[in-house]
C-alpha cells in the first residue's frame, strides 16, 4: 500500500476527520487530502513523524511507505548501505 492510502486507511479507521488530523499536523486539509489521494509526494520528514505518532503507526513502516529512509538512517547512510549489501550477499532479504 502507498503512503497516502496507508495514512488515509488508518486515519479513517481511528475515526479522525481530515480537518482534525491536518490541524494536529499544522497544515491545510487541502494539502493533506492531496497527499492521501497520491496527488502530492509524501510530506517532509517532520510531518511523517507527527502523522505516525498520531496514528500509532511504527515510524519505520511509514517511512518505508513514503519510500524514504528514516532520519536516523539518513544521517548514517554509509553504514545502512553497507549493512544492506552484506545482508544481500548472505542471501537475506
Amino acid at each position: 500500500m502507498s503512503f497516502g492510502r496507508t495514512v488515509r486507511a488508518r486515519r479513517t479507521a481511528l475515526g479522525i476527520g481530515l480537518n482534525d488530523f491536518s490541524a494536529r499536523l499544522g497544515i491545510s486539509p487541502a494539502y493533506w487530502s492531496r497527499i492521501e489521494r497520491e496527488l502530492e509526494k509524501p510530506p517532509r520528514d517532520e510531518l511523517i513523524e507527527r502523522a505516525a505518532a498520531i496514528l500509532g503507526i511504527r515510524l519505520d513502516e511509514l517511512f518505508v511507505q513514503a519510500q524514504r529512509l528514516p532520519p536516523d538512517m539518513q544521517r548514517d547512510l554509509g553504514r545502512v548501505v553497507l549493512a544492506y549489501r552484506r545482508m544481500r550477499a548472505q542471501g537475506m532479504r
